[in-house]
């Protein structure tokens, strides 16, 4: 089993940044690859980013190019997602998740087996 605690969330203005941190415990040497997701009340959670553990490579929503970064800590087991130039669109659950094994398709959340409990992310306008 894999545990996923997630951190850094809070309130920002439109413009502002945040960072969020994802510590991952447990049966760390399964992780493939590590994502965000996020979920805004009435709506399905959507992909955010994700980072493979190995090579570094990243994958990024169209929504949020140019404007977060997802990133790593191998030795600290832990994945970040710095967040710029937030806007009100982005207020929303994120959630970071683990993939165990290798997938052509890192923006479906199926792939991904362990999942953290969320942390609030409000843009003001």
């Amino acid at each position: 089993q894999v545990q996923l605690v997630e951190s850094g969330g809070g309130l920002v203005q439109a413009g502002g940044s945040l960072r969020l941190s994802c510590a991952a415990s447990g049966r760390t040497f399964s992780i493939n690859r590590m994502g965000w997701f996020r979920q805004a009340p009435g709506k399905e959670r959507e992909f955010v980013a994700a980072i493979s553990w190995n090579s570094g490579g990243t994958y990024y929503a169209d929504s949020v190019k140019g404007r977060f970064t997802i990133s790593r800590d191998n030795a600290k087991n832990t994945v970040y997602l710095q967040m710029n130039n937030l806007n009100v669109e982005d207020t929303a659950a994120y959630y970071c998740a683990i993939a165990p094994r290798w997938t052509p398709r890192p923006a479906l959340p199926g792939p991904y087996d362990y999942w953290g409990q969320g942390t609030q992310v409000t843009v003001s306008s």
